[in-house]
């Protein structure tokens, strides 16, 4: 099983990026996670949409491709970033690679609620058209104070945390089986 995990923010330092290097190395075992950043791709112009950039159109060819996305958010203001919000818009308009995409959303933030808006935000973004993912429901994911759950070689050190991402991803992996499945008896 071969999944994307979409690395939701720009930022040189980021915990949602060693939230998803931290799962790529955990479940190694279980499915590979090919990272993919979102740094390169422009702010979506509507006026573009025909000419779409080549990392849009890449990074659709890769979600197409997988069995399931992880999308890593952090929150700001209440909500995603923009430069998530940019590459979803790409992704719904030149393209339309999550639909039927079976997506987990997890989160790593500075404060006490995680990513619990941002999340939320994600969700609603997600079941848009020209998304229409299927979002694993009921297991938020939602890392508060980020800053003290890793060490500096990107580990997890907060054993109830490391144990509900295990429950978590587990869950998204039955999810995954089943979103599959349902999608084999279609097509028969």
């Amino acid at each position: 099983m071969k999944f994307i995990g979409l690395i939701g923010s720009n930022a040189a330092k980021s915990y949602n990026r060693m939230l998803m290097q931290y799962m790529q190395r955990q479940f190694s075992a279980q499915v590979e996670i090919e990272l993919a950043e979102i740094k390169a791709i422009p702010l979506f112009d509507e006026d573009q949409i025909e000419h779409a950039p080549q990392c849009v159109l890449d990074l659709a060819k890769k979600i197409e491709a997988a069995d399931g996305i992880i999308i890593a958010t952090p929150e700001y203001d209440h909500a995603i970033p923009a430069a998530l919000k940019s590459t979803l818009e790409w992704l719904s308009s030149a393209a339309h690679p999550f639909k039927g995409k079976p997506v987990m959303i997890v989160g790593a933030s500075y404060g006490n609620q995680g990513t619990a808006k941002a999340q939320e935000n994600l969700r609603m973004i997600l079941n848009s058209p020209g998304l229409e993912a299927y979002v694993l429901p009921g297991n938020e994911f939602l890392m508060g104070y980020a800053q003290d759950k890793f060490d500096q070689n990107g580990k997890l050190h907060a054993p109830k945390c490391e144990q509900f991402l295990t429950e978590c991803f587990n869950n998204f992996i039955s999810y995954v089986q089943c979103i599959s499945h349902k999608t084999q008896q279609v097509s028969v």
